[in-house]
C-alpha cells in the first residue's frame, strides 16, 4: 500500500476533523442554520477531489458520488454539506486502507511481477545466474518506475529514481541501499561480469525485490 497516499489520507481527515470543529450556529432568513469555516472547506474539498482522482479514478463510484455532492444544491447548511462529503470520503478512506481500491492494472502488475521473478528463480536453479539477475533487476526498475509515476516523479536511471523515492520518504536510506546493490548486481550481470557476484547474491536479490514489491507495490 503506498504509504504516501496513507498518509494524505490521514491529513484530510485531520483536516475533516478541524473543519467541523468550526461548526457555529447562525440565524438565517428560515431560521437557525449550522455553518463552519468556508474558506477551510472549500480548500478541503479541492484535496479530496485530487486525492479521489488519483486513488479511484474520476469513474470510480467514490469520485463520481463526491462530484455529484458536491455540485448538489440544496436549501440545507455548509454543515450538512460537509456531513454529505465527509461520509463519501470517509468510505473512500476506509475502502483504501482495507485494499479494496486495487485496480485491474495493480491485479495483472503483480501477476506479471510474479511470474517473471518465477522465471528468474529457474534460471537460477539451472545455472544462468546472468540471465537470473537481468530479469530480476528488469521487475525492479518496473516497480520503481510505477512508483514514480504514482508520487509524480520523473523517470530517468535506476539510481535516480531510487534517491527520488528516497528523498520523498517513501521508504527510508536502508531500502536505498538494498537497492543500490541489487542494482550493481543487475548491471554486473548485464555487462556479462559473472566473476563480480555469486548464485546466492542472485538468491538474495530475487528474495530481497519480492520483499520490496509486496512492502511498496500492495
Amino acid at each position: 500500500m503506498n504509504k504516501i497516499l496513507i498518509q494524505r489520507f490521514n491529513e484530510l481527515q485531520d483536516q475533516l476533523d478541524t473543519i467541523k470543529s468550526t461548526k457555529t450556529t447562525v440565524q438565517g432568513t428560515y431560521g437557525p442554520s449550522e455553518t463552519i469555516d468556508n474558506e477551510l472547506f472549500i480548500g478541503w474539498k479541492v484535496k479530496v477531489r485530487h486525492l479521489l482522482s488519483t486513488v479511484c479514478g474520476e469513474n470510480s463510484q467514490h469520485f463520481l458520488a463526491f462530484d455529484a455532492n458536491e455540485k448538489l444544491k440544496t436549501i440545507g447548511s455548509l454543515y450538512g454539506d460537509l456531513r454529505r462529503l465527509g461520509a463519501i470520503f470517509s468510505a473512500a478512506k476506509e475502502d483504501f486502507e482495507g485494499g479494496y481500491l486495487i485496480s485491474l492494472k495493480q491485479l495483472v502488475q503483480a501477476e506479471v511481477f510474479e511470474s517473471e521473478l518465477m522465471q528468474a528463480e529457474e534460471l537460477l536453479k539451472n545455472g544462468y545466474k546472468l540471465a537470473s539477475a537481468v530479469i530480476a533487476g528488469v521487475v525492479l526498475e518496473t516497480a520503481l518506475r510505477d512508483l514514480c509515476s504514482d508520487n509524480a516523479i520523473p523517470h530517468g536511471k535506476l539510481d535516480t529514481m531510487n534517491s527520488q523515492l528516497a528523498k520523498l520518504g517513501l521508504y527510508n536510506k536502508l531500502q536505498q541501499k538494498q537497492i543500490t546493490a541489487i542494482a550493481d548486481i543487475r548491471n554486473n550481470a548485464a555487462h556479462g561480469k559473472p566473476e563480480l557476484f555469486s548464485e546466492k547474491d542472485v538468491q538474495n536479490m530475487i528474495r530481497d525485490i519480492e520483499s520490496f514489491l509486496l512492502s511498496y507495490m500492495s
